[in-house]
């Protein structure tokens, strides 16, 4: 303000955001392991003329498309990344103060107080990266995921012969052809209610949305296969109908339990507009089979 005029202060610059902007590029959030503290700038101080400061800096934090921001504290989900280029504010800066010109009045025509700033947020906040794969594993506990996985490539899951052995996905990296690869995730297995939060619900069917194919497993001992293949697709359906336009393929599991009269007799009770495949961890019928069709499901 000036000692003559009237009121010309400023506006104060706001400060500087934190920002999250997916990349599609990056597959981990190793590049960030080191970058505990991170600093926006901030807002300048606005000054004569009714002249406003200068915004701070915003950070921005490339990161891998699936990853999830959650309170330290409350664990709560603040935030996810989703697409190519979508930027979210996982902190916003402060904002800047009022300059005295907005409080002259008809009977103050010369005050000599400003709003102040507010002060930006501090807090400690934590990365997570969903399981983004080529192939997830859709199937019921006990139907051979964990098996297959640490068949087809280099993943070492727990494996046991009781429900939900599988707690949290296991990714693997499978040799194809000519030094070619892909990847598959083993999902924590889904059981019939699952849309609604029943078992591991909803932990469940929000990784198998970062997948690009779907690979359904029942186990040959299985007590109606079609039966269970309907209620899989069922619950895929109920939780997002999105979820049964990608492509799939069926793998009936422990074939080795099968002749091939037995198989022939699964083929014609299933009613199916997706590729039926017969596969065994054990004897590894199939595997190279099952691998060609998913390759060829990728890159269609």
């Amino acid at each position: 303000m000036t000692s003559k005029g009237g009121p010309d202060g400023g506006d104060g610059g706001h400060g500087g955001h934190i920002i999250l902007r997916g990349n599609d590029q990056l597959w981990t959030l190793l590049h960030l392991k080191y970058r505990k503290h991170i600093m926006a700038g901030n807002g300048e101080a606005g000054s004569g003329n009714q002249k406003k400061g200068a915004d701070g800096e915003s950070i921005i934090l490339e990161v891998p498309l699936g990853t999830v921001a959650k309170d330290s504290e409350s664990g709560d989900v603040e935030l996810e990344i989703m697409e190519h280029g979508q930027e979210l504010i996982l902190l916003p800066g402060g904002k800047g103060g009022l300059g005295n010109v907005h409080f002259k009045t008809s009977t103050r025509q010369a005050p000599r107080y400003a709003q102040p700033g507010i002060p930006g947020q501090e807090s400690w906040k934590i990365l997570e990266l969903k399981v983004l794969a080529d192939v997830g594993l859709v199937g019921k506990p006990n139907a051979g995921k964990s098996t297959f996985l640490s068949m087809v490539s280099a993943a070492k899951p727990k494996i046991a012969d009781y429900p939900f052995t599988t707690l949290k996905p296991n990714l693997g990296i499978v040799s194809y052809r000519d030094f070619k690869s892909f990847t598959i995730a083993d999902i924590p297995g889904i059981i019939e209610g699952a849309h609604v939060g029943k078992g591991l619900g909803h932990r469940f069917l929000k990784h198998i949305e970062r997948n690009a194919s779907l690979l359904l497993m029942i186990p040959a001992d299985s007590d109606d296969i079609m039966q269970e293949y309907n209620m899989l697709i069922e619950e895929l359906r109920a939780f997002n109908e999105e979820l049964l336009l990608k492509k799939m393929l069926l793998a009936i599991t422990k074939s080795d339990l099968l002749d091939q009269e037995l198989k022939d007799e699964i083929l014609d009770s299933l009613d199916l507009d997706i590729p039926v495949l017969f596969i065994s961890s054990i004897s590894s019928e199939g595997i190279m089979e099952i691998k060609d069709k998913l390759w060829a499901q990728l890159n269609a």
